[in-house]
C-alpha cells in the first residue's frame, strides 16, 4: 500500500508539473536568437536578405491566445541585401527613406488558435507611412522554457511605394518579397 501511495503522489506531482509547464507566457524576445529575413527576384534570380536590428513587444500564453498582444519593430536601415551596394541603394528616398521613415511596424490585432500550436495572426503592417492588414499563419514550438514563434507572409512593395519612379515596374525587382520570422521568446520580463 505504501508503494502504491507514493506511485500516486509521484504521478500527480508530475502531472502538476506538467500543467504548470504548459501555462507558460512568453514575454521576453531573445534578440541574439531571432531573425527577419526576406526573399525576393532580382531580374529573376532568387536573393536572400535579412534585417539586423529589431525590438518585439510580446505577451503570448498559448492556452489564452485571443488575449495576446504582439508587436515588431524593425530598424530599416539594418537591412542586409546581400551586398554594400545594395544596402546603400534600398535606404535612399526611392526605397525605404529611412531618413524619413526609420522604422516598419506590425502590431497584432487578432490572434486565434487554429490547431495544436498553430495560430491565425492578423495585424497591420505599416512602412513608410503607409499601413496594411496583413493575415498569416504563426507556429510555437517549446524548447525547454523558451518558444520559438515562426511565420512568414507575402508583402507587395507597390503597397508601401518602396521602390518608385524607375524601379516602380517589376521587370528588374520583383513586387512580391517574401517575408519569413523566428522568435525564440522566454517567460518573464
Amino acid at each position: 500500500m505504501k508503494h502504491l501511495s507514493t506511485f500516486l503522489l509521484s504521478t500527480v506531482l508530475t502531472m502538476g508539473v506538467a500543467m504548470t509547464a504548459s501555462a507558460v507566457e512568453y514575454k521576453t524576445i531573445q534578440p541574439e536568437k531571432s531573425k527577419v529575413t526576406f526573399q525576393y527576384k532580382q531580374m529573376g534570380v532568387a536573393m536572400d536578405g535579412r534585417f539586423n536590428k529589431f525590438v518585439a513587444q510580446l505577451s503570448f500564453d498559448p492556452a489564452k491566445p485571443a488575449a495576446a498582444k504582439a508587436d515588431i519593430e524593425i530598424d530599416l536601415a539594418s537591412i542586409d541585401a546581400g551586398s554594400s551596394d545594395a544596402d546603400d541603394e534600398v535606404v535612399g528616398k526611392t526605397w525605404f527613406n529611412v531618413k524619413a521613415f526609420p522604422k516598419a511596424t506590425f502590431v497584432a490585432k487578432h490572434i486565434k488558435a487554429n490547431g495544436a500550436n498553430q495560430f491565425d495572426v492578423t495585424g497591420v503592417l505599416t512602412i513608410k507611412g503607409k499601413s496594411q492588414d496583413i493575415k498569416f499563419p504563426l507556429k510555437l514550438v517549446a524548447q525547454g522554457n523558451a518558444g520559438v514563434f515562426t511565420g512568414g507572409f507575402v508583402m507587395r512593395r507597390a503597397d508601401f511605394a518602396i521602390g518608385e519612379g524607375m524601379w516602380a515596374k517589376f521587370d528588374v525587382v520583383a513586387n512580391d518579397i517574401q517575408v519569413n520570422f523566428q522568435l525564440s521568446a522566454i517567460s518573464g520580463k
